[in-house]
């Protein structure tokens, strides 16, 4: 008898305990039903500017247009809080904002036309059950995957970011950029030959993803921002546009090329991708510079000996070098997916620092108040420190990683 009675209070003792430990579900879904919240009275002071939410600029909210590249990541983020909340306004806000993307369907100025809709309406597809509206808006994913192409020379095997530039040396010219950030843009054109049984849109983006591999990687797996080449596909420049200096490593690039690789891998299970995600991973993780709580500094070699600017940064107040909290959303949603393509150690260590990354992103040292950061959920972003552009401030592509991250991250749960 005291031997069942002692193991009865054992019993209790330990569901006590189990209720008392933080279940991650539960923690991820009271940040949806805060960013429920914010982003209901982010979509209606976007609707008096009538203008897509980028930034903030002294306390105001800063908007742009469809042409831009961060247009879709406003909408997105509205379809990753109504898939967890299942908010009818959210959804009629994400409905609204994705279709005035529907111009940009012809965006070919610059590469950035799968961020702008896929992120949209790719989302869209995923999570809106309305087989009328999916059906069209597959449509304008397949034509905007036929504008991306416009931008692919088949002889230099890689799309073009950008048009002819300087660079910030004021001596260079670039003629075929490729930036590390391009990666981003295959994943609409391996979805666009799924659903169109058409391969040439995933061609297109292995090519790109093979010449990237080869030739944005230094060999300890740290990335150039930009690579430039001749029009037969040879390198011509190495070098950087928004980091410190063409021999350090920008922390987003390389969030850019972990989240870009780890996609390619799952789009093709070719495992030259994956050990690239996993080495440019553990650069990013196991870098000295890197801060306890995980959240990168702009550039990770920044101020540092052995590396010159080009850029003159005389009379500005960047010392300590300013955190870039999108580089650490992005990280924490590819880490959470090559995890999941990972086994052992690495399988173990990619979602702790996922899951640690979240945590110090979701505290109060990052994460807005209600109705604070112009109604961004994020702070302490950076976009281009050189230009002396959205420095420590909010970002519209660090909730959107932020949020899918967290969605991963339960859904992974």
């Amino acid at each position: 008898m005291k031997l069942k009675f002692t193991l009865t209070i054992t019993l209790v003792c330990l569901l006590l305990f189990m209720s008392m430990k933080p279940q991650p579900s539960g923690f991820i879904s009271k940040i949806f039903n805060k960013a429920e919240q914010q982003y209901l009275y982010l979509s209606a002071e976007a609707d008096v500017l009538n203008k897509f939410p980028r930034s903030m600029k002294q306390d105001k909210l800063v908007g742009t247009n469809e042409w831009d590249w961060t247009g879709g990541f406003f909408p997105g983020s509205l379809w990753y809080i109504y898939h967890q909340t299942a908010n009818e306004q959210i959804k009629e806000e994400a409905i609204k904002w994705t279709e005035k993307l529907e111009k940009a369907k012809d965006l070919d100025q610059h590469h950035d036309i799968g961020f702008v809709m896929y992120c949209s309406y790719g989302n869209a597809i995923k999570y809106l059950n309305d087989p009328e509206k999916v059906k069209a808006y597959k449509d304008i994913i397949i034509h905007s995957s036929n504008t991306a192409l416009k931008r692919y020379d088949e002889q230099v095997g890689l799309i073009k970011s950008w048009n002819q530039k300087k660079s910030w040396d004021n001596k260079t010219v670039w003629k075929y950029p490729v930036i590390i950030d391009n990666m981003m843009n295959l994943e609409m054109l391996c979805y666009t030959s799924k659903i169109t049984g058409d391969p040439k849109y995933k061609k297109v983006a292995i090519s790109h993803a093979n010449k990237t591999m080869k030739n944005h990687f230094r060999t300890d797996y740290s990335t150039y921002h930009v690579v430039d080449y001749d029009e037969h596909g040879n390198v011509l420049h190495q070098q950087t546009n928004q980091g410190y200096s063409d021999n350090s490593t920008w922390a987003r690039g390389q969030a850019w090329a972990i989240y870009g690789f780890t996609m390619m891998y799952r789009e093709t299970k070719d495992p030259a991708y994956l050990k690239t995600a996993q080495q440019a991973a553990k650069f990013y993780i196991q870098h000295a510079s890197l801060a306890k709580d995980k959240i990168p500094n702009w550039d990770f070699n920044a101020f540092e000996n052995g590396y010159t600017s080009h850029v003159d940064f005389t009379g500005r107040n960047i010392s300590p070098a300013p955190r870039d909290a999108s580089a650490a959303a992005i990280v924490a949603s590819a880490l959470v997916e090559l995890s999941g393509f990972s086994e052992a150690k690495d399988k173990k260590a990619f979602l702790n620092f996922a899951e640690k990354s979240l945590k110090s992103l979701s505290s109060p040292a990052y994460f807005a108040a209600y109705k604070a950061n112009a109604g961004f959920l994020l702070k302490h972003s950076v976009g281009s420190l050189p230009h002396n552009s959205e420095v420590d401030v909010p970002l519209t592509y660090a909730d959107y990683y932020y949020l899918e991250a967290l969605t991963r991250l339960k859904e992974l749960k």
